[in-house]
């Protein structure tokens, strides 16, 4: 089976499409075709987008799925002219929070992203630009670090700094474990020293092996008896140097990043 979904947003719709690929996993046995329509802020963008929902049900003879975020409820109207079955995320908690507060929502657009506290902005801004410099064993100057990734090449490090720098202001640097340091099976001494903000991820050897192939195909590095040789030599260190760990084999990076931070008590609102 087959259903069209659109996440349509006055703002940016990452929380749209967030929320709504975690409701729409929870079905399975069916293909989503998502297709997410941000910035639908005036009676223009509302027609055009209820046009291009009704063209994708007469093509299709299904009812597509709307996920939307939209405050203004005017707007909300124009698309569900379309016909599209209509989720509202916003619709179960206005009317309780309207009651408990007093007062009426303001329906203002584009105010999910706004950007309320320059404090908080630089901050994260600050982090990013922390995790790009220190980067891949770039920098280990790691004083400032809040959290420090270590693991084999390919293991997830990188995205997990950058989403850990972008969505919650975490300082977030990570080493790469050298052919050096896995034969040696010790740490080096700028890691060793900051023991306790170091967190490892693992990852099965069969996964890594094709990630690697996608970068270098038919190479030692990417051969499955390499991978599992590294992560051999690299599960032994974070034993021996009882650093915690995570496989990320089959988590996503939202998952990883609160693992991580739940388990070394780092406690971010995320932006």
């Amino acid at each position: 089976m087959r259903r069209t979904v659109f996440f349509i947003s006055d703002s940016t719709g990452v929380t749209a499409e967030t929320i709504g690929h975690s409701i729409l996993a929870q079905f399975d046995g069916i293909d989503f075709d998502a297709h997410r329509l941000p910035f639908v802020d005036d009676p223009e963008k509302a027609a055009a987008a209820a046009l291009r929902i009704k063209t994708a049900y007469a093509k299709s003879g299904e009812k597509p799925i709307v996920v939307n975020t939209m405050a203004d409820q005017a707007l909300c109207n124009v698309v569900a002219s379309s016909g599209a079955l209509m989720i509202d995320l916003f619709a179960p908690f206005m009317g309780q929070l309207e009651q408990e507060l007093g007062t009426k929502r303001s329906g203002a657009v584009n105010r999910s992203h706004g950007l309320i506290d320059t404090s908080r902005y630089d901050r994260r801004i600050d982090a990013t630009n922390y995790a790009l410099t220190h980067d891949d064993g770039m920098s280990t100057k790691f004083d400032d670090a809040d959290v420090i990734l270590v693991g084999v090449s390919r293991s997830g490090k990188t995205p997990t700094c950058l989403y850990m720098a972008l969505q919650y202001g975490v300082k977030a640097a990570n080493y790469p474990l050298t052919d050096d340091d896995l034969e040696a099976e010790q740490l080096p001494s700028f890691l060793r020293e900051q023991r306790s903000r170091l967190f490892a991820l693992n990852i099965d050897a069969e996964r890594l092996a094709q990630i690697r192939s996608e970068r270098r195909p038919n190479s030692r590095y990417a051969s499955l008896e390499q991978a599992r040789w590294e992560l051999g030599r690299a599960q032994h260190m974070f034993l021996a140097h009882h650093i915690p760990q995570i496989n990320t084999t089959h988590l996503s990076i939202e998952e990883i990043a609160s693992r991580i931070l739940s388990h070394l008590g780092l406690e971010r609102d995320m932006f």
